[in-house]
Order: structure tokens, then sequence, then C-alpha cells
């Protein structure tokens, strides 16, 4: 991946074709030395989020109470997880571990490996990076927000010392596995034009609302692929309330992975949408655009 990209080796059409659905965009690379289709098809999204109308901020009952997420006991997470076994096991990071489950879609109580829907699961460690702040920060935004370039929480546990989480399962792991760890193929540039403009509809829906949420993490550890290699941010643990009002920033602790947030932002504790967070992916000493596309 070291040569650098020709005019001729990718492109994005945005025209229409026959089995293209109305809005969406094609990318496609004359390039095939990954296993993924060289053609594909990036959904489009014109929705706005549904966050904008909703209360912020709200007590801990209000969060937990809400109706889009499941309260799993830990007798059923450990159930699905089959008591969190070493080979369910699909990584570690600040928060704890993450372990691959199994639940019945209809009684969301666990199933048989190999039947039911697939999950992920992520059991906060007592001595990890992230607490209980963190772990109801998750629950609360992506207990309200909902978009295809974010992750869908399907549930939680609050259970004594227990904190966990239930996501919808993402096959294709995280971008960062891809860059980074050694594998049979790299991606092609079709994918990775897609994972980039996935990731960046992602955080335009989260500063798009009235009430503009600052992601405060974006890295490729935190960008998450599906089957068909489409974006989902993921890890809402740092993230933020926007300005309101009049307001252009807020001022907060200065939170992130070093070496990933902005600048101006580590030097002021200075909050702002839309350059805190784009910083990743436009600003030209940011590793992430260059990882993404030579990685």
């Amino acid at each position: 991946m070291g040569n650098c990209l020709d005019s001729s080796a990718a492109k994005v059409d945005v025209t229409q074709g026959s089995h293209t659905p109305s809005g969406a965009s094609r990318v496609s690379s004359k390039t095939s030395r990954s296993s993924v289709p060289s053609t594909l098809t990036i959904p489009s999204y014109s929705g706005r989020s549904n966050f904008e109308c909703l209360p912020t901020p709200r007590t801990e009952g209000e969060i937990l109470s809400s109706p889009n997420l499941k309260a799993f006991t830990f007798n059923e997470l450990k159930n699905a997880t089959r008591n969190f076994r070493p080979d369910s096991l699909l990584g570690e990071g600040g928060f704890g571990y993450v372990f691959k489950g199994w639940i019945d879609e209809n009684t969301m109580t666990a199933a048989k490996p190999g039947s039911g829907m697939v999950i992920a699961v992520k059991k906060l460690k007592p001595e990890g990076f992230q607490g209980h702040k963190e772990w109801l920060t998750e629950v609360n935004y992506l207990g309200q927000l909902h978009h295809p370039n974010l992750v869908k929480l399907i549930g939680y546990c609050l259970e004594g010392e227990n904190r966990l989480l239930a996501y919808e399962f993402m096959p294709k792991g995280s971008l960062e596995n891809h860059l980074f760890r050694r594998g049979p193929q790299p991606l092609s540039w079709a994918v990775r034009i897609k994972v980039a403009i996935g990731a960046a509809r992602g955080l335009s829906f989260l500063h798009d609302a009235k009430s503009q949420v600052i992601y405060r993490d974006f890295k490729a550890s935190n960008i998450l692929l599906d089957a068909d290699f489409n974006a989902k941010l993921s890890d809402f643990g740092l993230a933020k309330a926007g300005p309101t009002g009049d307001r252009t920033h807020v001022s907060t602790q200065v939170m992130g992975t070093h070496g990933y947030a902005a600048p101006e932002y580590v030097a002021t504790a200075i909050l702002i949408p839309t350059k805190t967070d784009y910083h990743h992916c436009h600003h030209p000493y940011s590793g992430r655009s260059v990882a993404l596309f030579s990685g």
C-alpha cells in the first residue's frame, strides 16, 4: 500500500446505476487485492437526529428507563456469552472485555451459540480506565440516538458492581484491526473511501441536531464495521452535549485518547463540535486520515 493513489485507481461514482438505490453513492476500484467487492454501494441517509427534542441533562433513572433498551440481568448476559468463556472473547479496551453472545430476537433471553441474534457484550472491569459515569453516558446517548452509522445499543445490565452493555455484533470488527494488524489482504481503496464517508456521516449526524453531541473519541478502534464494511461509531463514554443557544463552545475537562484529541482542545479545554471532532478527519497532522489511506 505504499504507492500513491492514482486518479484512475479509485473513484466515487455518484451516478445512479441500475442496481444502485436512489440517493446512494457507488464506490468502485480497479484494485483487487482485497477479498471485498471492488464495487460497493454507500447507502444514503437524510434523516435528522431524533435527539434534538429530548431533555438534557437527564437523571440516572430517566436514562435507565429508556423504552429503546432492554434491561438485562447479569445472569442473562452471563448465559448469553456462555459464562464469559475465553473462546467468546472478542477484544479488550479501556472499558473492559468484549464477549460474543447469542440471544433470542423475540424474548431477548440467552440462545444457543449459532442460533438467534448475535450480540457483543462489553463488561466493565473495576480497575479499568472508565467507570460508572462513562458507562451511564454511553447508555444515555446510544439509548436515544439512532443512525445507520452509529452502533446500535440493545441493552444494559446494572446489577451490584456489574456494569455491562449489549450491542449489535459487528462481524468485521474495528477499523484499527484492518489497518494495523497483519492480515491476508489489505482493504481496497473502495472500502477505505466507503469507511471514511460512513464515519463522517456519523459525526455529521451528531453535530446536525439542535442538541449537538461532541463525540470526543474519534479513532480507528472506535469505528466498527458490519458485514458489508459499513462504518459505525461506537464507544460514547466520553461524549458530551454541545453548546446551546448563542454559545459557540463548551468548556470542560480535557478527555480523550492521547495523540487523537485536537491540540487546541488540549491547550484550552474548549470544545467546539465541528472543530474538535473533525480535527481527526481533516487536520493535516492527524493520523486518522493518513492511516486509513496508507495503512
